[in-house]
């Protein structure tokens, strides 16, 4: 069984609306759970649409919520949506193919376009990690193209197909990130196990761009660069670790100071437990 999990907050209501019409007209999941994390979405009367109501836990709360539901209604396989996506029409079996195909992928993405652009532009192949611990889309603003299947270092959350065991054995994403570097947190927590990851181009999915969290931009900021911290102690090297700290420092020079200071200084505060989590992980 394949069960899609939707998470939402304060969507506009074409948006979701949007979202869940293409994954209904596809037909290709067997149930669709939206999450509906504060923000009381309008879903309407959908036969194939299971809703949970939470509180605003974050992202990889709410996503947690709909893993477990979707778990017990025995799904081997759960995808998991951001509400400002739009499936395109077949994209689901090129990921299922995938992942029957090697038992080690934990997880297999999507083709990422940007909505509504012209011409096609990319939005993401897969996330890729730099020297500074920092997660990138790769081949962001690039003119569509698709390639071949290929291992990525880290899937998006945005839109993602997990194996079920994956989840199971990695207890799904760390809500104490609330939103931000949980999925490359993810990514890497089960990389450690080995589990491996695939960027899938056939697959398409546009993705309209949220205004949620667009409305907030300081608190973007802040718990995007907390995040990367949290995230290097965890999960990178000494190298990556040193030039992710000299990284927040130098960006103090920049507007606005007072958000990157507390950022910074709530990234080094959660270092002793990330490292401590590190240590006892490989112990």
């Amino acid at each position: 069984m394949i069960i899609g999990v939707v998470v939402t907050h304060a969507a506009p209501a074409a948006q979701l609306t949007r979202c869940l019409d293409a994954l209904v007209e596809d037909g290709a999941l067997d149930r669709v759970i939206v999450v509906d994390n504060g923000g009381a979405a309008a879903i309407g009367d959908r036969d194939a649409v299971d809703v949970i109501r939470t509180d605003n836990r974050g992202y990889g709360a709410a996503a947690n919520e709909g893993f477990s539901l979707a778990t017990s209604m025995g799904a081997d396989r759960i995808a998991l949506l951001n509400d400002d996506v739009i499936v395109r029409s077949s994209w689901l079996a090129p990921l299922v193919d995938a992942l029957d195909a090697d038992d080690r992928l934990g997880a297999v993405q999507p083709k990422l376009l940007f909505a509504d652009r012209e011409p096609a532009t990319i939005n993401s192949l897969g996330v890729q990690i730099d020297d500074c611990g920092a997660g990138h889309d790769i081949a962001y603003g690039e003119p569509d193209r698709t390639p071949d299947p290929f291992e990525i270092e880290a899937f998006t959350g945005g839109a993602v197909l997990f194996r079920r065991t994956f989840l199971d054995a990695t207890g799904g994403f760390d809500e104490r990130y609330f939103l931000y570097y949980e999925d490359v947190d993810l990514s890497a927590r089960g990389g450690v196990l080995g589990w491996r990851y695939r960027c899938v181009p056939e697959s398409v999915v546009d993705h309209i761009g949220s205004a949620t969290t667009s409305a907030s931009p300081d608190r973007t900021l802040y718990l995007q660069e907390r995040n990367r911290l949290w995230c290097t102690f965890r999960n990178g090297d000494r190298g990556t670790i040193v030039r992710a700290k000299w990284l927040s420092v130098r960006r103090l020079r920049h507007d606005p100071k007072v958000v990157h200071a507390k950022a910074m200084l709530a990234g080094f505060a959660g270092a002793p437990v990330r490292l401590w989590e590190r240590r006892r992980r490989s112990g």
